[in-house]
Parts: C-alpha cells; structure tokens; sequence
C-alpha cells in the first residue's frame, strides 16, 4: 500500500511538472517590418493616450501555439514602432502583473509624458511575465489620476486584455471614467484570446466612448488575432486610434511650356518621394503637358536627365537619379510616345544646381531635367 501511495504521488508530480512546462511553451512570434506613417502626411487625432495592458496570470495560457501574454506585448511592440512620434503624451498602466514587476496590483509602467518609441519601449520590457490577479477595474479607476492636470481635449484609452477573471465593476470604473472627461475620451478595446464573455466585455467598453473631440464617433473593438496579421492592419489600427490624414495639397499649375524653343523642362522633387522612384499621383499633370508637347511636334526628341542631393552613397544615388529618369520615360511611353524619341542619363549627386548644405538646396537638387533636341 505505501508503495502504491508513494508510486501515485510520483506520478501526480511528474504530471503536475509537465503540465507547467507545457504551459510554458511559445513559439516565437514572426519578425515584424512596420509600416512608415509619414508624420508629415497626418496630424495627431489624440493629446494624450494611456495603454491599459493586462499582465495577470490567466494571460499565461497558450493559444495558437504562444500563450496570449506575448500576442499582448507584440500588439504593444508593434504599435510602438508603427505610430509616429507628434508631441502626444502617452503611457502605458499594467495589471495584475508579477510581483517583481510591481508590488501594487496596478502600476503606470511609463509616462504621462511626452511619447517617444523608445521611451515606451524601454520601460515595457520591465514587464516580463504575467502574474497575479486582473483588476481592470482598479487600473481604469487609476487611471482618472493619469489624464489629470494634462493639457488637450483629445485622450484615448487601449485596452488590451482576454476579459477574463476579472474582479469589480469593470463597467462602473469605465463610465467613471467617461463622467469625468465626457466626450473628450474614447476608450479602444482589444481582446487577446477568445472568451466570448471578455469580449462581451470589451464590446460594452469600447462602446462608452462617444465622440472624440470634433474628429466624429470614436471607440471601437477588435481583436489580436485581426492586428497581427500583417503590417497593413496594425496600420490602419494606429491611423483610426492616433490619426487624421492631411488633405493632399491642390497640385501647383505647371508653367506653360513652350515648344517652339529649345528650353530645358526642369521637374522639381514634387515628382518623387525621398529615396523613391515612384512618380507621385499628383505631379502627373506636368509630365501630362510634355507628352502633349511632344504629341503636337513629332520631330521633337528629349534627354530625360536624372539628378539626386547628396544624402546618401554616390553610387547609390547614380542608381536613384537612373531609375528616376526611366520611371519619366516608361510613363510617357504609356501615353504614346515612341521610346525612340526618348534617351536617358543619371548623373546622382554630381551636378547640384543649389547647396546641399540646408534642406531648401537638397530640394532643389532633387530634380528631373527633360532636354528637348
């Protein structure tokens, strides 16, 4: 009998040690390439942001192979490093974490301050395993300390959790919340996992937001599962939460150009994007007028010539300023002129036309001439 007992208690332990390593097990999350937001091309949509992130245990379990605690921290990561830094204040509060994160059950891991990637970054990594228990509530009631005394009338709250094992009125603390700060807040939900009754919850959050500022309806769920597949959908995540697109400027009316002599049609860097050889959308009405030109004088050739500023290699640069005068001729071939008609030349760097010591001269130096011959 004592054998028997002893052998039982043997194998209960293994099993109990193997279940514990099994819980463990992750397999790493893919490698992630971020979208670039050109800030230039959006203003901020919010003042200042808080992530609320769940650290708490039932966040240790897997789900796909990774357990849901590592698919929160690449959300954060990966909205980290997506959104733009433009003077918001951000911050990130954790939640049941383990002890030696933080004694309190709830800490303001970063900020409020003024947000930058590498801030958030630094600080986060501090959170390097789930914990306790999950006191949303208590971190939303902490969080009316946060967004107070900030300047702005624009604020936002993400939360990231799976919704469950959750003590408290979650949804009293929410609406607290909201009663302080009426419809200057909205609150963005993300569910990790996939407990129908967390994302009840989260739904019934996302949904006390209201109207944010003067920028329409705001708050709103989705899941992490959704925004990890590819770069595009953390993208469209971080422009929907953090951002407003800037209207395209009305594009400049081209000079006239006059065929009947020999000038040079000098095309500024409203042609292409820095580094790139894609002809923007907007400037296609100048390259329309010299298709034109050449359409009403069949006689007439031109040599597409191609120059950079000097940021950069020279070689990479004579690669640049190439492909920039090829991507001028593919597009007037598409309108029917006669490649014959037409010759090439990239000269890089190494014919700048303004200095390039201050922005205003690389500007200058970025440029396509087209010579009539």
């Amino acid at each position: 009998m004592r054998l028997l007992t002893r052998s039982l208690l043997t194998l209960f332990a293994f099993l109990f040690l193997f279940g514990c390593a099994a819980k463990e097990v992750t397999t790493p999350m893919t490698s992630f390439e971020p979208v670039n937001l050109d800030k230039d091309a959006y203003s901020s949509k919010v003042d200042n942001f808080l992530i609320v992130f769940d650290s708490s245990s039932s966040m240790a379990y897997p789900k796909d192979g990774v357990t849901k605690f590592e698919k929160a921290k690449a959300v954060v990561n990966q909205i980290n490093v997506t959104l733009p830094e433009m003077g918001q204040t951000g911050g990130l509060r954790s939640f049941g974490h383990a002890s030696n994160v933080s004694k309190n059950s709830t800490e303001l891991i970063y900020g409020m301050e003024k947000y930058s990637t590498a801030g958030l970054d630094k600080k986060f990594q501090k959170i390097s395993h789930p914990g306790g228990t999950s006191p949303l509530y208590k971190a939303l009631n902490d969080a009316q300390e946060d967004f107070k005394g900030l300047s702005g009338e624009r604020n936002a709250i993400i939360i990231i959790s799976d919704g469950e094992e959750l003590p408290g009125n979650v949804l009293d603390s929410a609406k607290a919340l909201k009663k302080i700060y009426g419809p200057s807040i909205c609150f963005h939900t993300i569910l990790v996992g996939d407990s129908a009754e967390g994302e009840a919850l989260l739904k019934e959050i996302s949904n006390i937001g209201g109207c944010l500022g003067a920028s329409g309806d705001c708050g709103f769920f989705t899941t992490a599962d959704q925004l990890l597949k590819t770069p595009e959908d953390i993208a469209c995540f971080v422009e929907s939460v953090f951002l407003d697109k800037l209207a395209v400027p009305a594009p400049v009316p081209a000079p006239e150009i006059v065929v009947e002599k020999p000038v040079v049609w000098v095309l500024g860097d409203v042609l292409f994007g820095t580094g790139s050889s894609v002809i923007k959308p907007g400037a296609y009405y100048l390259l329309d007028e010299i298709a034109a030109k050449l359409g009403a004088d069949p006689v007439m050739s031109i040599d597409i010539q191609g120059h950079t500023d000097n940021v950069g290699s020279a070689a990479s640069n004579k690669a640049l300023s190439l492909k920039r005068a090829q991507a001028v001729k593919n597009y007037l071939v598409g309108k029917g002129i006669m490649p014959n008609r037409m010759t090439t030349e990239g000269f890089g760097f190494s014919k700048p036309i303004a200095l390039n010591g201050t922005e205003a001269g690389r500007a200058l130096n970025r440029r396509v001439e087209v010579k009539p011959f």
